[in-house]
């Protein structure tokens, strides 16, 4: 399995980021991809989960109605996919490196539930994050 996070950076409050994650090396149709942050001195913070077999998605209180979670794969069956996190309206609490992870099978049902039992348990393979900064 491997997870690339690219597209973090400096950017001012009330912006906008793109961050991407190419993974590869799992069946993606099968698995949940997840994103996670981890503030300076704070534990890790799950942020949201998409399901690649139907693009079911997840997300925390806090970014909900501001970052998206959406990939080009779904239900697909590519050796590489990409997901992306698109976050809007940022604020200095935003600021974290923040992890592309992946782990898998998710149940055919309730797959909600699943993203949301995977998103606090956290997941089985993690990238090495790439770090986004708010300033205020």
């Amino acid at each position: 399995v491997q997870l690339v996070e690219s597209g973090g950076g400096l950017v001012q409050a009330g912006g906008s980021l793109r961050l991407s994650c190419a993974a590869s090396g799992f069946p993606f149709g099968n698995y949940a991809v997840g994103w996670y942050r981890q503030a300076p001195g704070k534990e890790h913070e799950a942020v949201a989960c998409i399901a690649g077999g139907d693009g079911s998605t997840v997300y925390s209180d806090s970014v909900k109605g501001r970052f998206t979670i959406s990939s080009d794969s779904i239900s697909s069956d590519n050796a590489k996919v990409t997901v992306w996190l698109q976050m809007n309206n940022l604020k200095p609490e935003d600021t974290a490196v923040y992890y592309c992870a992946t782990d898998g099978p998710i149940p055919p049902h309730h797959i909600t539930q699943a993203l949301s039992i995977m998103m606090r348990n956290g997941m089985e393979h993690w990238g090495k994050g790439t770090p986004v900064t708010v300033s205020a």
